[in-house]
């Protein structure tokens, strides 16, 4: 691919008026020299000055002329072909904005014994008649199973799966072709392809939306029932919950470090989740993955 066409691809590529513009100064360049006075009708100041800051248009005997009109051309048509499907992101709802800056005073909780006092207490008039009947390794059991449910069938009904797998594989498309063009020392292609990589900032931010809506919700649900774990084991409704058995750690209390500072409680609670996770998966045909079909 020529300098020209090259750079006439990527500016036809910036906008739908852009490629409108160049069509019409190329148009007018059949017939000689274009000058500003021949096209201010017909295109923007800033269109023209993009075309001579591109050097698509040098200087000619009276006005401007195209450097290479065929090559030109041969760019236009090369970027007729190529289409740029914009994909559209969800877009979130009141309720999403809600449960997020929600989910975000939660987190004060962790830090700020009142606070936990407050949702641990709430969250007791459900979880406290369970926790009365059974040992506390069930009850924590139990809330992993629960939470790894709605998290499920959050993430599916929440987020495209198929938007996700359209993100991932143009980056993937577009990280290949960086390759190939780095390898070949192509430092024309490697220009058009950053210029496309700035217009697919938005495909990131849209990845970014479509990953963080269900984590909102999830978070949302998940947090008060953690903040209540915390509440019932440390703020001084710990001293009944007993002792249990792990392997090659032996008889230890809910408090007890196990992995590093992560005490006992927290290790059992992600390892019931992860396993209740898989289960839930495998069992309801879940895939997380996202379909780029």
């Amino acid at each position: 691919m020529s300098r020209i066409e090259s750079r006439v691809r990527s500016l036809a590529r910036e906008s739908e008026e852009m490629r409108s513009a160049i069509e019409t100064v190329l148009d007018r360049a059949s017939e000689g020299d274009v000058k500003w006075v021949d096209v201010r009708d017909e295109i923007t100041s800033g269109q023209w000055g993009r075309l001579i800051e591109k050097e698509i248009l040098v200087d000619g005997e009276e006005g401007f002329r195209v450097e290479n009109l065929e090559e030109a051309r041969e760019g236009l048509e090369a970027e007729a072909d190529f289409e740029y499907e914009e994909i559209e992101s969800n877009t979130w709802t009141k309720w999403d904005k809600g449960a997020g800056l929600f989910t975000l005073l939660l987190f004060v909780g962790y830090a700020y014994e009142p606070v936990r006092s407050v949702i641990g207490g709430t969250v007791n008039i459900v979880l406290g008649p369970i926790d009365a009947m059974l040992p506390f390794y069930l009850v924590i059991m139990i809330l992993a199973l629960v939470t790894g449910l709605y998290s499920s069938l959050l993430r599916v009904g929440l987020m495209d799966t198929e938007k996700m797998g359209k993100y991932q594989a143009r980056m993937k498309e577009m990280s290949e072709k960086r390759k190939e063009a780095k390898e070949a020392g192509d430092d024309e292609k490697m220009d058009e392809l950053q210029e496309q990589q700035m217009e697919m900032m938005g495909d990131q931010v849209g990845m970014m939306k479509e990953q963080f809506r269900p984590m909102v919700w999830i978070m949302f649900l998940t947090i008060p029932a953690f903040l209540w774990l915390y509440w019932r084991v440390w703020d001084g409704h710990g001293d009944a919950l007993g002792e249990i058995v792990v392997p090659l750690a032996g008889e230890v209390t809910w408090t007890t470090g196990i992995v590093g500072p992560m005490q006992m409680w927290i290790v059992w609670y992600f390892l019931c989740s992860m396993a209740f996770n898989q289960i839930i998966q495998k069992g309801l045909n879940i895939s997380m993955s996202p379909s780029a079909a």
